[in-house]
């Protein structure tokens, strides 16, 4: 069954849609495959209740995925201290935040008188 998106529907319904070619590209990624299948066997595991075979088995899967993914990992590793500065710039605003909150809270019950 091929499925078309709606923006490029044929005009003539009855023609066949042209089968896709092979190319380079097209080889089956088997480490995709077995990390996939790793991670839905450890899920499975987990939910039937056998949880360090589960635990285990999703570990595997996570482990393999990340090996067949090493280049964006490489990326978010070296993206990582942007985040980490961005994260502490927030924490320190917060944090200048609560303190004057504080401050005012304190001037308010001087003036109220408690």
């Amino acid at each position: 069954m091929v499925v078309l998106p709606l923006s490029k529907l044929p005009m003539n319904f009855d023609a066949k849609p042209n089968p896709p070619q092979a190319t380079e590209s097209s080889e089956v990624n088997w480490l995709q495959i077995a990390s996939a299948a790793t991670l839905v066997t450890g899920g499975a595991l987990l939910v039937m209740g056998n949880r360090r075979a589960g635990v285990l088995a999703a570990a595997a899967g996570t482990t393999m995925a990340l090996l067949d993914q090493q280049e964006m990992l490489k990326k978010w590793w070296a993206s990582l201290p942007e985040y980490i500065t961005d994260i502490q710039r927030v924490l320190t605003q917060v944090e200048e935040t609560v303190e004057e909150f504080s401050e005012q809270r304190e001037k308010l019950g001087r003036m109220i008188g408690h």
